[in-house]
C-alpha cells in the first residue's frame, strides 16, 4: 500500500510540475534561450503553411487584414485529464501608424478542452487579431478568449473568402491538425504572457508592450519570422 501511495504521490508531483510549466509558474530553465529561439522558427514554418495552403483562401484574406497575429506551432490534448489541451506560442502586432510588424512576445495558450472540429491530438494554432481591442488584449499579463475579448472561428475551405466580410469578431481562429486545416473553437482559452521567454530572448526583462506598442527591443533571430508575416500580410 505504502508503495501504491509513493507511486501515486509522485506521479501527481510530476503532472503539477507539467501543469506549472504550461502556466508558466517555475523558474526559468537554461534553456529558455534555445526553446524562444526554435519556437520563433517553428512559427515561421506553422505560418507559410497556412499562408500557402490551396484551402485557406479566406485566411490569406483576413491576414492581410490582421493587425495582431498569434502562432501556437504545437497545442497538445493532454494524456492525464480528458480534454486538457495546451501549448506555447508568438504574438506579433502591426503598428498602426507605419503598418510594420513588432514582436514577437511569447505566450502560452490552454484550457481544459479545446473543441478542435477536425480532430488530432496535436495541431498547429493561428489567431488572427482583427481589431485593436484584440491587439489591447495580448498586451495584459493573461487573457481569456471569448470573455476579455470576442472570438470566432474563422472561415476555411472551398468557398470560405466570400464569409470573411460579414466576420466582425476582435479575434479569428484557425488551425491544422493531421495535414487538415479548418476552424477550431478557442472559446474559454486562457493566454498568459511567458515572461521566461520574453527575458531570454531579448536579453532582458520586458513587458509584451514594450516588445509591441513601444518597440523598446528587437532581435535579428525574428528577422525571418517578420518576413513571414510582412509578407502574407501585405505588408511592405
Amino acid at each position: 500500500m505504502k508503495a501504491v501511495w509513493k507511486s501515486g504521490a509522485g506521479f501527481m508531483a510530476l503532472l503539477l510540475s507539467g501543469l506549472l510549466v504550461l502556466a508558466g509558474g517555475l523558474p526559468a530553465r537554461a534553456d529558455d534561450a534555445a526553446e524562444a529561439r526554435e519556437l520563433v522558427e517553428k512559427a515561421r514554418m506553422s505560418l507559410e503553411g497556412f499562408e500557402t495552403a490551396k484551402e485557406m483562401d479566406a485566411f490569406r484574406d483576413l491576414v492581410k487584414k490582421a493587425k495582431g497575429i498569434f502562432i501556437a506551432p504545437q497545442v497538445l490534448k493532454g494524456a492525464f485529464f480528458v480534454g486538457a489541451s495546451g501549448g506555447s506560442g508568438v504574438f506579433l502586432a502591426r503598428d498602426p501608424k507605419t503598418g510594420t510588424w513588432a514582436g514577437p512576445a511569447f505566450y502560452t495558450i490552454g484550457e481544459a478542452s479545446f473543441g478542435l472540429q477536425i480532430g488530432g491530438t496535436a495541431s498547429e494554432l493561428v489567431l488572427l487579431a482583427m481589431s485593436e481591442r484584440g491587439v489591447a488584449a495580448f498586451l495584459s499579463n493573461s487573457l481569456k478568449l471569448g470573455a476579455d475579448v470576442g472570438v470566432a472561428i474563422g472561415p476555411a475551405g472551398a468557398g470560405a473568402a466570400a464569409a470573411t466580410a460579414n466576420l466582425s469578431a476582435d479575434i479569428l481562429s484557425f488551425a491544422r491538425s493531421k495535414g487538415l486545416f479548418g476552424g477550431v473553437s478557442v472559446d474559454g482559452a486562457v493566454v498568459a504572457v511567458r515572461d521566461s521567454l520574453n527575458q531570454a530572448f531579448y536579453g532582458k526583462k520586458v513587458s509584451p508592450t514594450d516588445i509591441l506598442a513601444k518597440h523598446a527591443v528587437d532581435n535579428k533571430a525574428a528577422a525571418g519570422l517578420i518576413a513571414a508575416v510582412k509578407k502574407a500580410s501585405g505588408a511592405r
